[in-house]
């Protein structure tokens, strides 16, 4: 069900501590709850990071468990912005940061479309887009 209304200061506020809670859940390894932060059928969408476009939780689920060491300690997200979006979804831009077990860090971008459902706010469709090079290769 998307809600087709204009987002109130609360729901914003919903949407960003539910970009939060994606990192806690991660880091927690609390994936049997994965179905707090993603709808049944996301597109998790990881292509840039050389693993394709998951579908569903289960997949999600799968990947992050097959990954296992590889998984960062910490999924840090920051600079969130908002966007309402006239079908009554939202876009979410945010930074990732991840920090390796071996102490490397590295820095992605989450592009989210975000919906409203019965439970709350979920994440619809995922895609994470690697920081490789400083201002997006633009150069003077």
């Amino acid at each position: 069900m998307i809600r087709a209304m204009a987002l109130s200061p609360d729901d914003r506020a919903a949407i960003v501590e539910l970009i939060s809670l994606h990192g806690h859940v991660f880091d927690d390894g609390d994936l049997d709850r994965l179905d707090v932060v993603f709808t049944p059928s996301v597109v998790y969408d990881v292509s840039e990071l050389g693993g394709g476009a998951l579908r569903g939780i289960d997949a999600i689920r799968t990947a992050a468990l097959a990954l296992g060491d590889g998984n960062p300690l910490g999924h840090h997200v920051t600079n969130v912005v908002v966007t309402e979006r006239e079908d009554g979804t939202a876009g979410v831009r945010s930074k990732g940061i991840g920090v390796n077990a071996d102490g490397t860090v590295g820095t992605v971008t989450y592009e989210d479309t975000v919906v409203g459902t019965e439970e709350g706010w979920r994440i619809d469709h995922r895609r994470v887009v690697p920081r490789r090079v400083p201002l997006n290769g633009r150069r003077a």
